[in-house]
């Protein structure tokens, strides 16, 4: 909402109207929207009006002049009357709150993407370092079975041996009673 804020201060910078409304940036900086700045209307006149009317320097009647032809008040040459300015204000600010909007998406599509960008790269390593720590345990379970399916042959093994032996001293004991 900052960023609509600023393109708005900045738009109307280029429209002359911080010559005649000094607390201009400070006032939209207070409001609640960007969007609010239509309804400027009235007082971007009432600025303009008061310091066009009081002061008559050459140079600031040039800036009022630019300011009436920026606004669509008057023609190019700057006499030939062509909006109200009831009419021409409220339009251009409007093209402003326009201006500002895209400005205030394309900012808040960049931050988007900033924090979604940072987000991944962060659960990423989350899911990592579990998946990690899951084949710690998946490879601790297989050498834990191994170990036992060995511990099972051993145990097989002397078993057999043993009785191995006990037939071979039954073999024994039958052939000498057999002689």
């Amino acid at each position: 909402m900052k960023a609509g804020k600023i393109a708005v201060i900045e738009s109307l910078k280029k429209l002359y109207v911080h010559h005649f409304w000094t607390d201009m940036s400070n006032h939209i900086l207070k409001m609640r929207h960007y969007n609010d700045v239509v309804n400027l209307t009235a007082l971007i006149h009432t600025h303009k009006y008061n310091a066009c009317d009081v002061n008559m320097d050459e140079s600031f009647q040039a800036m009022c002049t630019q300011f009436n032809i920026k606004f669509g008040i008057t023609q190019a040459d700057g006499f030939s009357n062509r909006l109200l300015p009831r009419y021409g204000v409220p339009k251009v600010l409007k093209d402003v709150a326009a201006e500002a909007e895209l400005t205030a998406n394309a900012e808040a599509a960049d931050v988007t993407s900033k924090i979604t960008a940072q987000l991944t790269g962060e659960k990423t390593g989350v899911i990592e370092s579990g998946f990690n720590s899951s084949i710690t345990s998946i490879n601790a379970s297989i050498v834990a079975i191994v170990v036992i399916v060995l511990i099972m042959v051993i145990i097989y093994l002397i078993l057999r041996y043993r009785r191995k032996k006990k037939m071979k001293k039954k073999l024994q004991y039958i052939k000498l009673l057999d002689e």
